[in-house]
């Protein structure tokens, strides 16, 4: 299994070793090259790009089986653009893995951030689900409590990986 994991945070890398140790492939997104080295140390292969311009993630897709979007705790300057990675930016990064190898989305739903945010993000999430039968978990763990956060978003990995009965199909 390849995760595509968007929020490298201490706890995304905390998840991320973990993963590694049991075998996955680990694709972790970050703005900048300073963080190549450390991302790398996590035994991640490293994609710089930047949830702000979703164009720059697209072909991070590539062979992913669960694109987890840990964005809780995101901050910066501009509210609306902080927003914006809950809406506007999130459906269409959920329409970008349409027709790709992704079988599920992880979406982080509690941090620093208010409720309005969440909202938008899980409206975002229904809709993909609705849309294009995009399989979701939800991610509601308290950040604060990395290892809570860390088993809760493995058990949401592994509930996508969950075979599904296909409509239609005799059981």
């Amino acid at each position: 299994m390849r995760v595509l994991l968007v929020g490298s945070s201490a706890r995304g890398l905390a998840l991320a070793r973990e993963l590694v140790a049991d075998g996955h492939a680990v694709r972790a997104v970050t703005r900048t090259e300073a963080r190549r080295a450390e991302l790398e140390d996590a035994g991640c292969e490293c994609w710089i790009g930047t949830p702000d311009r979703i164009g720059t993630l697209r072909y991070a897709l590539e062979n992913v089986t669960i694109l987890v979007w840990a964005l809780g705790n995101a901050s910066g300057d501009d509210p609306e653009s902080v927003a914006a990675l809950h809406g506007s930016r999130l459906k269409m990064m959920l329409e970008k893995t349409t027709d790709t190898t992704v079988r599920g989305v992880v979406y982080e739903m509690t941090g620093s951030l208010d409720e309005a945010t969440f909202a938008s993000g899980l409206h975002e999430i229904r809709w993909a689900n609705e849309k294009n039968e995009i399989p979701y978990a939800l991610l509601d763990a308290d950040a604060r409590d990395e290892a809570a956060w860390v088993a809760a978003a493995r058990a949401a990995i592994e509930g996508l990986l969950v075979d599904r009965p296909v409509a239609g199909a005799p059981r």
